[in-house]
């Protein structure tokens, strides 16, 4: 195996996995305020992806497109919370999981009833000229993921530890009893954790579209890998979770390069459960539960 393939292993790694971190991102922000694994997120992405393609088709330019896919997948979150978790919400958690991932298939059936089962491409955000370096090559777009991915990691770490508002978010996680006495709104805070997930996996989404393209069903294992970026990075953990998406992305990459594109699903879903066996919280993960 020469150098140059395993550059472009790990260059292909290391896009797809960005967009496992923020699936996985957004499995952590809910996590963090509710405490509830939200099996919707995959549709999240979906969304992004599908609603992106749907405004661009209608004639609207790519920017705007973008922006509107992004504004109704969140709306969706919102909506997702206030209709289907907050009337339930002193239901057990595994109970409110169950929910998710109902309102996971009625997502999927209502994206299929109005777009079908084909499958739809994003125009690229720049130039599809390959960059070459090192005998490895790198398409303008796997830029786009990186320095978006990167940008929506500083701003959600400044967000969380600089705001009032994502104080209060980590503040319901710990102790919601304690977070209502102090005077925060915890549903209120439950809503905006719906919101930014949405947000955050409709963008990964968007950016995904246009390498890999996207239809009803691109949802189911772009969770699944997300939840397992989750876990490797460390459950509650938002960077251990985006570098948990990194790891699986390139692990996965290598499997597909080194042995077959067949089993590449398999070896990773293998090494993370070794991986578990050994260190359950997870590679960025702390023995003692403590997020706030």
């Amino acid at each position: 195996m020469d150098p140059s393939s395993l550059l472009q292993y790990l260059i292909t790694g290391v896009t797809v996995g960005a967009t496992y971190g923020l699936t996985g991102l957004g499995f952590t922000i809910i996590f963090n305020t509710t405490g509830i694994i939200n099996f919707a997120q995959g549709e999240f992405v979906m969304l992004g992806g599908i609603l992106s393609v749907a405004a661009s088709t209608a004639g609207l330019p790519l920017p705007l497109a973008i922006l509107t896919a992004v504004t109704v997948t969140t709306l969706v979150g919102a909506c997702l919370e206030r209709s289907c978790i907050r009337p339930v919400s002193s239901s057990s958690t595994i109970n409110l999981i169950i929910i998710t991932i109902g309102a996971s298939i009625l997502i999927r059936g209502l994206v299929t009833l109005i777009w079908g089962k084909d499958t739809f491409a994003l125009p690229h955000f720049s130039s599809m000229e390959p960059i070459r370096f090192f005998g490895a090559a790198m398409l303008p777009q796997s830029l786009w993921v990186l320095g978006i991915t990167l940008i929506l990691l500083v701003a959600l770490k400044s967000f969380f530890a600089r705001t009032m508002w994502g104080r209060g978010m980590l503040a319901c996680s710990f102790d919601p009893r304690a977070a209502a006495l102090m005077g925060i709104d915890v549903s209120r805070m439950a809503m905006a954790s719906f919101m930014i997930s949405a947000a955050v996996g409709a963008v990964g989404g968007v950016i995904l579209a246009p390498l890999t393209m996207t239809s009803y069903d691109v949802g189911i294992l772009l969770g699944l890998k997300g939840f397992a970026a989750c876990i490797l990075g460390g459950l509650g953990n938002p960077f251990g979770a985006a570098a948990g998406g990194v790891i699986l992305g390139i692990l996965e990459s290598f499997g597909a390069g080194l042995l077959s594109s067949a089993y590449k699903d398999a070896i990773t879903f293998v090494i993370l459960l070794l991986l578990l066996f050994v260190r359950p919280t997870g590679l960025f993960g702390r023995s003692a539960s403590e997020r706030v």
